[in-house]
């Protein structure tokens, strides 16, 4: 993401994004009102007025991400993420660069494994012109072979850096291993081999496929109106094709009861442990995210850096989570210890999982999480962008507009028997799917497969 500024000053810039956060920090999350406006071409949008703040912010996504990149090509949604700002209609890298300078606006791009995100932020004198820049990069960009091999480069070498860092090969490693065969398992970023094949017309043609109005979803915060954001959405996104034409991905549940080691010359290993979840709108997915604020997502207070750290001193950090997925949903979690205390910390996060599935939480956990779950989440609402960007995610989960209302409420529903309910249906650690990153020591070593071939080793 570039921040270029010209014609607007420094310290005028820097006020004016002080004055847009000072406004969100003190405006309740529950006081917004959030409009649906539809452009006349059919384009939908979720709006947040406010006019105080000459400035503007735009997250918008479309159906696809990686998911969508061509088989035996992984990573040519994530190229595109770098293309798009390379030169767009009849502009070249070189003068899209500098009327971004000129014009003082964000734009960013980013592939999920769903999705395709984009982000602008601009002020409000510069909105024509700026979002004229963004048309053109959504509707025409240029993919010159120049700035193509120029961020194949770019990428090849995040990649080689990516190869020695045990966090981000313990991450892809588990996804291979819980989705061998499927879209979810394939690298996002792609592999050297897969981004030295990617070239202009795999690029053109995954942006003809996936960038398309029938699978948009948009959100607005700032200094704008309806009647305006209406005209602009068409302007934006009204040349991209009606359709998308996406490759059908299968529902898929991760593969269960698997644990592999990939061998690196690191002190510390590092591991990816993960579970089946259950998807975004199920009826017991709040009950498991409150499970897991209590289990390991809670920070100091979680069970798992209870037992893990404050008790036995094993690592410094461990974590879980839970993920949906538009074709499947995760618990997961990491831990990163030495060597020999690998084993040990394994042994510690079973026993914690098989706990809390015999006997739920107690009283005093369950009332902590959802005190905290409720209290914080205004947290998510104190900047524009986080606006646009929960906005954006509310859409995009289906969850409809009136969820910020109602979020809170459904967090303080959450029973001690939905816990223990959810917890016995997900918690189950003979299933967990383990990736160990290092050279740990012990059985773990001794009795797992390994993965090394073709890894990186330090030293």
């Amino acid at each position: 993401m570039r921040f270029l500024r010209s014609r607007t000053t420094p310290s005028r810039v820097a006020a004016i994004t002080a004055a847009c956060l000072l406004f969100w920090i003190s405006t309740p999350a529950m006081a917004m009102k959030i409009q649906s406006v539809k452009s006349p071409g059919g384009i939908e949008a979720w709006l947040v007025e406010e006019h105080s703040v000459p400035l503007f912010a735009m997250h918008f996504a479309f159906e696809g991400g990686s998911s969508q990149d061509p088989e035996g090509k992984p990573g040519v949604a994530h190229f595109i993420t770098a293309m798009l700002d390379e030169g767009a209609g009849e502009l070249t890298s070189t003068q899209f660069q500098e009327q971004m300078e000129e014009f003082v606006l964000r734009m960013s791009f980013d592939a999920g494994k769903d999705s395709f995100y984009g982000t602008f932020q601009a002020l409000s004198e510069n909105r024509d012109k700026a979002t004229d820049l963004l048309r053109l990069a959504l509707t025409r960009p240029r993919f010159e072979e120049q700035a193509v091999e120029r961020i194949k480069k770019q990428l090849l070498s995040s990649l080689a850096f990516e190869a020695k860092s045990p966090d981000n090969v313990a991450a892809k490693e588990w996804y291979a291993t819980a989705f061998p065969g499927h879209p979810y398992g394939r690298p996002m970023k792609g592999t050297p081999e897969s981004v030295g094949q990617i070239g202009k017309q795999d690029l053109e043609t995954y942006h003809k496929r996936v960038f398309a109005r029938d699978t948009l979803k948009v959100a607005v915060v700032g200094d704008i109106d309806a009647a305006t954001l209406a005209a602009m959405l068409d302007k934006v996104f009204g040349a991209l094709p009606a359709k998308a034409s996406l490759t059908a991905v299968p529902t898929v549940a991760p593969a269960a009861g698997q644990t592999k080691v990939i061998d690196m010359n690191v002190p510390q290993s590092v591991v990816q442990f993960g579970l089946k979840a259950v998807p975004r709108k199920d009826k017991e997915f709040v009950p498991a995210f409150v499970l897991n604020h209590i289990l390991g997502g809670g920070g100091f207070s979680s069970r798992l850096m209870e037992e893990v750290r404050e008790k036995r001193g094993l690592a410094y950090s461990v974590y879980s989570y839970v993920q949906p997925f538009a074709r499947t949903a995760i618990f997961g979690g990491g831990v990163a210890t030495k060597n020999e205390s690998i084993e040990e910390s394994l042994d510690v996060i079973r026993s914690e999982l098989k706990r809390m599935a015999e006997q739920g939480p107690t009283p005093e956990e369950l009332a902590g999480a959802k005190s905290y779950l409720t209290g914080s989440y205004a947290l998510r609402f104190d900047t524009s962008p986080k606006i646009a960007g929960q906005l954006l995610a509310i859409q995009i989960e289906d969850l409809g507009i009136g969820f910020i209302d109602q979020r809170n409420a459904q967090i303080d529903a959450v029973t001690m028997e939905d816990v223990r309910r959810v917890a016995k249906l997900l918690l189950q650690p003979d299933n967990m799917i383990v990736t160990v990153v290092g050279r740990p020591a012990g059985n773990t070593a001794k009795a797992l497969p390994t993965a090394a071939q073709g890894q990186p080793k330090k030293g």
